[in-house]
This record gives structure tokens, sequence and C-alpha cells, in this order.
């Protein structure tokens, strides 16, 4: 008995053996560079080589000193432009996209494929076919504004300072909409028909069932969409480089903090600063992250949202 006893314990543990690959992954790939970035940028660098200790030097520079200070607050005020129109682009689309689909709509498999068929696309593939579609002369778009008589409209949307951040933010919230809706979906189909049956029976109309019911049962979907949402919207970098490069043009008005670190940690010759800045611009980045993250669970949970 006590020898079996022994073999059942040993089995026990061995299950977690089992957990070594992913946390060696996600040690190697997630918590090294984390803790090599929040070391470097305590440091002075001369091109790749880490030299003194300086302390917080780096983010006072970046901070306070031109023009690292004008390139980080732009960055950073886009990276919020990026956020709240995601939450209107895709939060709320693919929220009311998730809801018509949940009704009895004919088709609705169909249409659920290709919503998300966009997601399976490359970054690169889906930034370079939208470049050829906003292009000013040659572009889907502008002639087919121009073929419904709305030349007025047609614009370098790309190149103008006032459409070229908007323009990536539409193409990213369609690449991205169908996962938040199958998010969505798979919420709405664990609530219970019979609450939604009581409720019409009581006289409820559709409105008062979305907004009394459908969204208080929804609320963990909506807080790990809006916590994605955030981290998406702060660490966005592959549609801004596919479509904009690094230099988030024009004239940096789609320059994000991620393509601001590239630049500084990767792009530029300084041989003083440029990794220790980078890195700092990464802990800042981590840090918003964190504190964003924190707020809203809290908000969800002060509000009860999660029962």
């Amino acid at each position: 008995m006590e020898n079996r006893r022994g073999t059942l314990k040993i089995k026990k543990h061995l299950v977690h053996l089992f957990l070594l690959p992913a946390a060696l992954l996600y040690g190697v790939f997630q918590l090294y560079p984390l803790i090599t970035a929040a070391l470097n940028s305590l440091y002075s660098f001369k091109g790749f080589d880490r030299q003194d200790f300086i302390g917080l030097n780096n983010f006072i520079t970046l901070f306070t000193e031109k023009p690292y200070n004008e390139f980080f607050f732009n960055a950073i005020s886009h990276n919020w432009i990026y956020f709240f129109v995601t939450v209107i682009t895709q939060l709320i689309v693919s929220l009311i996209l998730a809801l018509i689909i949940h009704s009895k709509v004919k088709g609705k498999e169909f249409f659920k494929s290709v919503y998300f068929l966009p997601k399976l696309l490359s970054v690169i593939v889906i930034g370079f076919l939208f470049s050829l579609i906003l292009n000013p002369t040659r572009g889907a778009l502008n002639s087919l504004l121009e073929g419904i008589g709305l030349e007025a409209l047609t614009r370098p949307w790309l190149g103008s300072m006032d459409t070229a951040l908007l323009s990536i933010i539409f193409v990213d919230s369609w690449a991205s909409i169908g996962f938040s809706m199958l998010i969505f979906l798979a919420g709405l189909q664990a609530i219970d028909n019979e609450i939604f049956e009581a409720a019409r029976i009581d006289g409820a109309n559709t409105f008062t069932v979305i907004t009394r019911i459908t969204l208080p049962m929804l609320a963990p979907a909506l807080m790990v969409m809006s916590v994605l949402v955030f981290i998406g919207s702060f660490e966005t970098f592959e549609y801004v480089f596919a479509m904009q490069g690094s230099s988030g043009g024009p004239y940096y008005s789609t320059d994000v903090l991620t393509t601001f670190f590239y630049r500084l940690a990767f792009g530029t010759v300084d041989g003083g600063q440029a990794i220790g800045l980078g890195s700092a611009v990464a802990v800042v980045l981590f840090i918003i992250i964190g504190i964003a993250t924190c707020i809203i669970l809290f908000f969800f949970k002060r509000n009860d949202f999660e029962r």
C-alpha cells in the first residue's frame, strides 16, 4: 500500500514536468528580454556595448531633452489615438456583428468564416494590399470614389498627415475584427437562453434586453477584449511598419512608441545612448500597459461586472 501511495505521489509530481517547456519558452522570450531591457535602460552604450551605469539619466533624457522628448510625446499621443479609435472601429463593431450573427440569421457559419479570414493572412500581405488600394493615383479606393462621382473625397490616404494614421487603424481593425467577434460570440453562447425568454415574457424590448442583460453578462468577454485592444494599440508595430516604415511618415504623423523604440535601438548610429534610450522607451511602454491593465480589471471588478 505504501509503495502504491509513493508511486502515485511521484506520478502526481511528474505532471508538473509538462509545464517546463512553456515555462522555458516564457522565460527565454518574455522574462529575459524584459529584465535585459530594464537593466539596459540604466546604462550608457557605445554602439552595442554596455558602458557606465547612469541610473535614471536615460529616462530624464527621454522626457526632457530635445529631440527625444518631442518624438516620445508625439508617439505616445498617436498610441492613445490608436486606442480610442480602435475601440470604435474594432470593439464596438465586432460586438454589433456578434449580436447580429448570434441571432437567428441564415448562413451565420459563413459570415463567421468571412469575418475571421483576414486574421489568417500575413500582416505584410495585408499591409502591401492596402498600400495598393490606398494609392493616390492608381488605388482602388480613389478610383471607386471617382467612379461614383465623389472626386472631392479622393486624397493621398497614406501621404496625408490627417488621414495616414486613421487609415492604418482602419486596416488593423479590419484584420482583427473577426477575432474580437468570435470572443463575443463565445460569451453570448455561454448565456442561458432561458434568461432572454423570461425577459421577453416580462415585456422587455430588444434595447432593454441588450443593455440590462446581454452587456452585463458579456462583461468577462468585454474585459478581456478591452485589455487586448489596449495592449494591441500600444504594442502596434507591424501595420505601421508594413505601410509606412519605421520612420512613421509622413512627418512622423504615424509614429508610435514601438517605431520610436525601433529607430532608437536599431535604426540609428547614435553611438552614446541609442540602446539605453530605446530600452527606456520599452520600460515606459511596459509600465503604461501594466497600469492600464490593472485599471481596466479594477473597473470591472468594482462594478461587479464579472458576476
